[in-house]
């Protein structure tokens, strides 16, 4: 599913893994959305999520969560 988005962006729901995610990418945990801010590469494919509000989220290389993915209107 997209949609339009405030400001001209396109919204898009994604599936990501540690390979596929990006800065940006929001993701919603606990009911709360978090938008991707740094990526940190660990052993073994995983990823370390640096989170705008300063949490931290560990993805294992397995791991797949639903995010949400803003582009930019060309």
């Amino acid at each position: 599913m997209s949609g339009w988005a405030p400001g001209g962006a396109l919204a898009s729901n994604v599936e990501v893994t540690a390979t596929t995610v990006q800065r940006g990418d929001i993701i919603q945990l606990g009911g709360q959305a978090c938008r991707v801010s740094d990526l940190i590469q660990l052993p073994q494919g995983g990823k370390q999520l640096l989170f705008e509000s300063g949490e931290l989220l560990t993805m294992h290389a397995r791991t797949r969560l639903a995010a949400v993915r803003m582009q930019r209107r060309r």
